[in-house]
Parts: structure tokens; C-alpha cells; sequence
């Protein structure tokens, strides 16, 4: 069976000058997609649906810094500490997603002492939207032909040409399709039972499935650390205390109720 040779044009449109690649228009997707998710759930529960205007800006803000300073301090430390102005250089590549969920929550933070809503529930709501948001990104690293995953021998494997003829993983679809399938659980969750009415659960159900999918396909990913790595991988690291957040978040949930 033959392998399918990927080779994509990154670039959507270039015009006069003016270059939009496919990374920043399915990125913009994932902001629009994300923000109609929580326009509806707003709009549900009689919430100020305008207020939200403030959460996209506070939210693209926190994931963006979040997202580059993490890269810089977890996967090439070396190289950021010696040339400092590169961490500014947002357009040469280099988000970890981790760090972009630690700005969403921050974020969410700072909107919620506005709005004057438990964080919690806001957590909640902003988690099923986040799954969305993140089934778009890993989209745009598959156009992008990055987020590579190991060589593979399994017929689905996939030759990324503008890297090399190896057939590898596609853990940028892996990842996508898990989390596509965790944003409708989520979905149907928050409107089809009662957990959205125990704060903090639906947000533990999101850390518990993301970084377990993540923790998985992590291993069958190219490493993206610039150091060696032990045993587990740095993206498996940063995802174990996101995972255990979500189990105690859900204990508690539970218990709170009894």
C-alpha cells in the first residue's frame, strides 16, 4: 500500500505584498469557532453575551504569551536565555500549548473579577470552547507540516514532503480528532445532564481527557526539546499536573455535592 504524500501549500493567499497563510487563517477559525461556542452558552444561560468582547481580546492575549513563553523556558532554554530579543520573534515559529492554556486561565481570571462570576464556571464553559478552539490548531500544524510524529511502518502513516519521504504518524490528526470528539462529549455534557450545575466538573473531565490523549500521542511524537530527554517527554511532563488538576477538580466537584 502506498503511503500519502503530503505536500501542502502553507501559503492560503499572497496578493500585492501581502502573504495569509494557512496557519493564521485556521488559528483566526479556531478564535471565531471558540468564540461562537461561548456566545451560545452565554446567550443559553442569560449571561452578558457583550462582556464577551473582553474575554476573546484578554484570552488571545493570555494564549499568544503564554503559548511563546512557555516554548522558550520548556523546550530551548539554552538558545532563549543567550539571544533574549528571539523570544519576541513570534513569527520564526514556536508555541507550546500548555502555556497557552496556563494565559487562557489566567485570563479568564482577570475577566472574572469584571464580570463577577464563580471562576469556576466560567472554567467550565470556557473548557468546551477550548476543545474546539484546539481541534483548529492542530489542523493548522498539520497544513503546516509541523508537530511531526515518528517514522511508521502502519499503512496510515503519512510522507510530509516538505520535510523528508519518511512515513510518519499524523499526531497532528491524532490530536485533532481527540479533541473534535472531546468537544462533543463536552457538548453534550453541558446540555444533556447535570454536571454543568457542579462548578469545576466539566473543566476536570476536559484536563483529565486532553492531556490523557496527550500524554499518548506524545509518544509517538518527534521530540520538540532541544535537550535530551528522560524517559518521558517534555509535552508528557507539562501534561501530568494538568491531568491530576482535573482529577482533583472532579473529587472535589463530587464531594461538594454529598
Amino acid at each position: 500500500m502506498e503511503h500519502i504524500v503530503w505536500d501542502f501549500d502553507p501559503i492560503l493567499v499572497s496578493f500585492m505584498g501581502l502573504t495569509v497563510h494557512w496557519y493564521g487563517a485556521l488559528f483566526a477559525l479556531a478564535i471565531a469557532t471558540g468564540f461562537q461556542v461561548m456566545k451560545r452558552i452565554y446567550t443559553k444561560e442569560g449571561l452578558d453575551v457583550e462582556s464577551l468582547d473582553n474575554l476573546l481580546v484578554y484570552c488571545v492575549v493570555g494564549i499568544i504569551v503564554g503559548a511563546r513563553l512557555a516554548h522558550c523556558v520548556f523546550y530551548d532554554p539554552g538558545y532563549y536565555f543567550a539571544n533574549p530579543l528571539k523570544i519576541l520573534a513570534i513569527w520564526e515559529g514556536g508555541l507550546a500549548s500548555h502555556g497557552g492554556g496556563l494565559g487562557a486561565i489566567l485570563a479568564l481570571y482577570y475577566y472574572q473579577r469584571k464580570v463577577k462570576l464563580p471562576f469556576l464556571f466560567l472554567l467550565d464553559r470556557l473548557a468546551i470552547a477550548t476543545a474546539i478552539f484546539g481541534f483548529f490548531v492542530r489542523m493548522a500544524n498539520f497544513a503546516n507540516s509541523e508537530i511531526l510524529g515518528e517514522p511508521t511502518t502502519q499503512p496510515w502513516g503519512i510522507i510530509f514532503k516538505r520535510i523528508d519521504m519518511l512515513p510518519r504518524h499524523p499526531a497532528q490528526l491524532y490530536e485533532s480528532i481527540a479533541y473534535l470528539l472531546i468537544f462533543i462529549g463536552l457538548y453534550a455534557i453541558y446540555k444533556y445532564t447535570n454536571m454543568k450545575q457542579k462548578h469545576g466538573a466539566i473543566f476536570g473531565v476536559f484536563l483529565v481527557s486532553v492531556f490523557s490523549a496527550r500524554i499518548a500521542i506524545e509518544s509517538v511524537k518527534v521530540s520538540q526539546a532541544a535537550y535530551h530527554e528522560s524517559m518521558l517527554s517534555a509535552g508528557q511532563w507539562l501534561s501530568l499536573p494538568f491531568l491530576l488538576t482535573g482529577v482533583v477538580l472532579l473529587v472535589m466537584a463530587y464531594r461538594k455535592q454529598r
